[in-house]
Order: C-alpha cells, then structure tokens, then sequence
C-alpha cells in the first residue's frame, strides 16, 4: 500500500504520469497500473486525466491529505524500529518559525552534524501556524516556534526566551528625542509580518499592552525585508534580538530605548509522536542544552 500512495502523491504532485515516473525510476504504465490498483482498492476514480495534465477530484484531494499523514507516521514508525539496532542516524525533518530559522537555527544544525554526521536533517521554514499545521501532520518530526502557543492536537514544550527590540533607522527622529513616549510610536508606519507569524503575535501583544494605535502599517512575510524597509527610513518595525544583532552592531539599526522594552516571548518545542526516533531525541537534548543561550544580554 505505501508505494501504492507514494506513487499517487508524486503523480498528483507532479500532474504527471511521466513526471512521476522518471522521479521513481519506473515506466509509465507500470505507474499507471499503480493508481488504477489503488483506485480500484479505494473504490473510486482519484484522478482526472486530459492530453494536458492530471489533477485531483474530490475523492483524490481526500486520499492526499491522509495519504501524506499515513506516509509520515509509516516512516517514522520505520525509523524507530530502526533506531533498535542502530546509533542516531538517517533523515530528521525539522521545521521552525522565521526568527529562530533563519538566525539560530543553522549554528544547531551545524553543531548536530558535527556531533552526529550520520543524522540527515531536512529544514523547513514558516510562519508559526503553518509549521505546526506540518508537525500535528506528521509532515515534520519537529517544530520550533516563537510566542504564545496553545494546540491541543501538538505537544508543546516551552524551552527557551527571545528577547523582541523597537528598531528604527540611525536617521530617524526617534533616535534623538528626549522623553520617547508610546505615543510618539503612533505617528510612525509599522513595518509588520504577516498574520499567523510569532512576530505578529509580539506585535500585536504591544499595541495592546500600551494602547498604541498606529495610523500606517507596511506588510511583509519574512524579516529581511523588514529590517531593510526600515534601515531605509520607511518605518520601524518590533524585531527579536536574533534578527537584528549585525543591523545594530554595524549602525544600520538603531533600538529605541522605550519603557515596557524589551518584550518578551517563548520559543516553544512541538513534537506529535509519544515516540522519538535516535535522531529527534538528540536533537531536542541539542535545543534543551543551547535553550539558556537565547537568554543572553541584549545587543548594545
């Protein structure tokens, strides 16, 4: 049954019987044979073909969804039963937020493979909801993600504090007066994230937490390009001292020193499985071990 899925979720991957094919080294009709097999076991058409392309019907955006559920919890079961008789090895699918993915993410998994060579980790960045949307699917073994957090379809374990910074650019007005009040953050335009992003969430906590009510808001999914719009003066943005650490060590950022600030907030673990591969659990020791590490002096 598992090549029977694998073979159909490439094909409806791919919108192709040849794609798919050529991806699993296989002939043509000899994919064709698997998905009428498994059309016939389903008891229903999946896929509707034309001389164009392939695409999913009703019944076949059904068999995906759980097809890919089914194929994550058949390999991770393969890789415990492995775990048995073999030292941490094999593939570790890991997810995570921007903030922490982009900025410390990689010293981990450069530090794992240094540690564990044999472990293949595959990483995979997004928003918050979307990484735990992935995990509770059995599509990622492990999610990091920033902020507050509660599903019940996850386990959740907080492991570790970021500390969330007002930037602005050195030639805003902001940096050079005297008696910065939350009202003078209102006139500003807020370079923000989008919605389902920690960073949003952190966001959104301050505005509510000081009454603040800004007339101009700027919208980007991912922080690069939030540190950039505002080091060009177009607005100022709440960013993690892991984002903007090099900005303000070179001058390109400035922090607005402001009561209330820095804000706080949680990096979380979220696994699905009671179970751990070799892999996963060397790692989640890996981000319980650095966790104390995010809780360092702020950037100067």
């Amino acid at each position: 049954m598992d090549k029977h899925l694998q073979l159909f979720i490439t094909v409806a991957e791919k919108k192709s019987f040849s794609k798919a094919a050529e991806e699993h080294y296989m002939t043509q009709p000899a994919v064709s044979q698997y998905i009428r097999a498994l059309e016939d076991q389903i008891g229903m058409r999946l896929l509707e073909r034309t001389n164009k392309y392939v695409h999913l019907n009703k019944a076949g955006e059904i068999v995906y969804h759980y097809g890919k559920e089914i194929l994550g919890l058949y390999t991770t079961m393969q890789n415990l039963v492995d775990d048995l008789t073999n030292k941490a090895n094999g593939p570790l699918a890991i997810g995570a937020s921007y903030t922490f993915g982009e900025y410390v993410l990689p010293r981990m998994i450069a530090e794992l493979k240094r540690n564990y060579p044999d472990i293949e980790p595959t990483v995979t960045i997004g928003n918050t909801v979307r990484i735990a949307d992935l995990v509770a699917a059995h599509q990622l073994d492990v999610g990091i993600v920033e902020g507050h957090f509660n599903r019940k379809d996850v386990h959740i374990e907080p492991f570790a504090e970021d500390e969330m910074f007002i930037v602005a650019s050195p030639t805003s007005k902001l940096c050079s007066k005297e008696g910065l009040t939350h009202r003078d953050l209102e006139n500003e335009t807020w370079i923000v994230r989008e919605k389902g992003s920690g960073t949003r969430e952190a966001t959104e906590k301050l505005f509510q937490t000081y009454g603040i009510n800004p007339c101009r808001f700027m919208h980007f999914s991912s922080t690069q390009p939030i540190k950039e719009s505002v080091a060009s003066g177009l607005g100022i943005s709440l960013l993690s001292k892991w984002a903007i650490q090099k900005e303000v060590r070179y001058g390109d950022l400035k922090i607005i020193a402001i009561d209330g600030l820095p804000l706080l907030r949680e990096f979380s673990i979220i696994t699905k499985s009671p179970f751990q591969t070799r892999a996963l659990e060397v790692f989640l020791n890996l981000l319980r071990d650095n966790g104390n590490e995010t809780k360092k002096k702020h950037p100067e």
